[in-house]
């Protein structure tokens, strides 16, 4: 003890200097990909909350959603790194065995946007809500005319996925799952759907190939805006863009300039950046005072559109630019 003392007595400023690096808190992001522009923000809402709490971060993303294997791959090395919490937006049920053995080394874990089974907690947004109120836009804006819908989805069996797609499909009146449910509802309304992972030219591809089975469509809902990006690309490449109504889910800064483009009819735009300081917060309290976050918290969901209508709330483009992404 009396030689750590010198030792420590002759290098004081290094002794410090590790004593406040053992106390720093140690919190991983672990998001579904790096280039989706709402876990590229997401991030940033991360590291600037770490930063302002003192906190370090570390970060990792899969290759693409779906990708659950570097997810765990991710989480095991956080884990091992020292990390005692985690901020997740899972991308399958294949990483809740890593997030048991996790928990099991007393490492709070908490889910972000996408919900799974054992998180100590979830900051998100309604997606069931966020699906309702462009299904309800969607209904509107087309009138009476018979409705013809293409859905362009994330991939079969992911919860965020489910929950917009038959959130929408409950706010346009039709016959849906609840927001439980990780099934895709169909009706002889929605005459085509396909899978985007989420980007913009998978959403291009599946928009094509909706075309060419029913070119009539004219509603297509789309998982978030990369993909509606896709499916407006498609349409315009077939001379079919003027007459359909594009409705999404994020309210990024992009998207919302395509809704002031008429690229989008209406999007639900989402805080990305609230989710990530919430966890890292979160992720503070619980390191300096054993307290885990716990239960559900809603991170707000508004529905963005150039041209309102009549029944469904909605705020205008500017409202839209001004929140985008939830900066202040």
């Amino acid at each position: 003890m009396k030689r750590l003392t010198a030792v420590c007595l002759a290098t004081a400023a290094l002794c410090v200097g590790m004593h406040a690096h053992a106390a720093e808190p140690v919190i991983g992001l672990i998001t579904k990909t790096e280039t989706n522009p709402f876990f590229v923000k997401m991030k940033e809402g991360a590291q600037a909350e770490a930063k302002k709490l003192g906190a370090k971060l570390m970060t990792a993303s899969g290759k693409k959603d779906g990708d659950t294997a570097a997810q765990i791959t991710a989480i095991e090395n956080m884990v091992t790194a020292g990390a005692k919490t985690l901020l997740i937006t899972s991308s399958g049920d294949a990483i809740l065995p890593a997030v048991k053995k996790a928990q099991a080394k007393g490492v709070q874990v908490i889910a972000l946007d996408s919900p799974f089974e054992g998180a100590d907690a979830l900051f998100a947004t309604d997606n069931y809500k966020a699906g309702i109120l462009i299904g309800q836009y969607a209904k509107a804006a087309l009138g009476s005319k018979p409705a013809k819908i293409a859905m362009l989805d994330l991939f079969p069996g992911h919860p965020v996925g489910a929950q917009r797609h038959n959130g929408f499909m409950t706010g346009f009146g039709l016959k849906a799952h609840d927001a439980k449910s990780n099934e895709l509802s169909a009706t002889p309304e929605t005459v085509c759907a396909g899978d985007t992972d989420g980007n913009q030219a998978k959403g291009q591809t599946a928009m094509e190939n909706c075309l060419q089975k029913n070119p009539d469509i004219n509603v297509v809902y789309t998982i978030n805006e990369p993909a509606a990006a896709g499916a407006y690309n498609a349409l315009k490449k077939a001379g079919k863009d003027k007459g359909v109504i594009i409705v999404s889910v994020d309210g990024g800064c992009a998207g919302v300039a395509d809704v002031g483009k008429g690229v989008i009819a209406a999007t639900s735009q989402q805080y990305p950046l609230k989710m990530a300081a919430m966890g890292v917060a979160a992720g503070v309290e619980y390191a300096k005072g054993g307290k885990k976050a716990s239960g559900y918290v809603d991170t707000g969901v508004t529905l963005i559109a150039k041209n309102a209508v009549a029944g469904v709330d909605s705020k205008d483009v500017q409202t839209g630019t001004d929140l985008c992404w939830g900066k202040k």
